[in-house]
């Protein structure tokens, strides 16, 4: 009641979601759900020991309705880039409340200038983690040395051999897999996690101490046609493309309608729900706002109820 009345715009949103959300209360449909992706992304070769992330698997005959069982994802912890922060913030000695600070005062710098402060892509991280891997090889062989001349004398110590968890994590690259594996849950499978926020993406380490994710929590799974996903590929590659007439038109054929059927504001809501969030598109405002003016100019009377868990899957992972 109070969504209709104060922020109608969320509304039929928020009666997708409450559909949705009634299914994270039946564990074993959870089960389920949980091995039908892992099974879906396995296939892939996307899943499983050396690949990019890990589903745990649903033990199916040990569940009730209240009770979910699965294997326990070893090692794992919740992704925090505040560990990463640390390791930057040391790396430049600072605090992190400095660097916190540094990071802020640039993106600052950036909007003043009209600029947008993007981190280092995939391949900068890749390169930047191969020098430090040298220097910790080269560093790892003499630590071998010591511990096999030296180290070996009562009273001394011996050195540690680090692994690949002393080196920092390539989130851009975890970003894109977040990105890849989802999408390949959506536009390749048709059953996609609609609710992929932090909470339920952790960081795994492999034998090797290399990470890699771990992804639970499918309570809340959506199913879509072939049909469905043929149209919103299409509308991806519009958007890709930046084609405002397609755009317009296929949000039109997914079922989006408006009072006045506004093509700026049929634009505009494409752009935010299923692309991209910046200063360009929002005008400096924050994204709740910018939502609540377009609702302002042209009332939304529906929405792709296809389309929302994807929406609200795509604008959870890009944060």
């Amino acid at each position: 009641m109070f969504a209709q009345v104060a922020q109608p715009v969320h509304v039929p949103a928020l009666e997708e979601i409450e559909k949705q959300f009634m299914t994270e209360f039946d564990y074993v449909l959870e089960g389920e759900q949980l091995e039908t992706v892992r099974n879906n992304l396995m296939k892939a070769g996307l899943a499983g020991p050396g690949k990019i992330c890990r589903v745990p698997k649903a033990y199916l005959k040990y569940c009730t309705t209240r009770v979910l069982v699965m294997e326990e994802l070893v090692g794992g912890v919740k992704l925090a880039l505040k560990e990463e922060m640390k390791f930057q913030a040391a790396r430049e000695g600072k605090s992190v409340d400095e660097y916190f600070e540094e990071v802020k005062r640039k993106e600052k710098q950036a909007k003043e200038k009209g600029e947008e402060l993007k981190g280092p892509s995939s391949e900068e991280y890749d390169f930047y983690i191969s020098v430090l891997k040298k220097k910790r090889s080269v560093e790892n062989l003499g630590r071998r040395l010591y511990n096999s001349t030296i180290g070996f004398f009562p009273g001394t110590r011996t050195k540690p051999i680090e692994d690949k968890s002393s080196l920092p994590i390539n989130h851009a690259k975890m970003v894109d897999d977040l990105l890849l594996i989802h999408g390949h849950e959506i536009l390749v499978d048709g059953f996609f996690n609609g609710d992929p926020h932090p909470g339920n993406i952790m960081l795994l380490r492999e034998p090797d101490g290399s990470p890699t994710l771990g992804l639970i929590d499918y309570g809340q799974v959506k199913r879509i046609t072939k049909e469905t996903r043929v149209l919103f590929s299409k509308l991806l590659i519009a958007l890709d493309d930046d084609d405002k007439d397609e755009i317009v038109r296929l949000m039109k054929e997914a079922g989006f309608k408006t009072k006045n059927m506004d093509p700026e504001v049929i634009y505009l809501y494409a752009k935010v729900s299923y692309d991209e969030i910046n200063d360009k598109i929002l005008g400096g405002k924050h994204v709740q706002f910018f939502m609540e003016d377009l609702e302002a100019r042209d009332p939304i009377v529906a929405l792709p109820k296809d389309l929302l868990m994807a929406s609200r899957c795509s604008l959870l992972i890009r944060g």
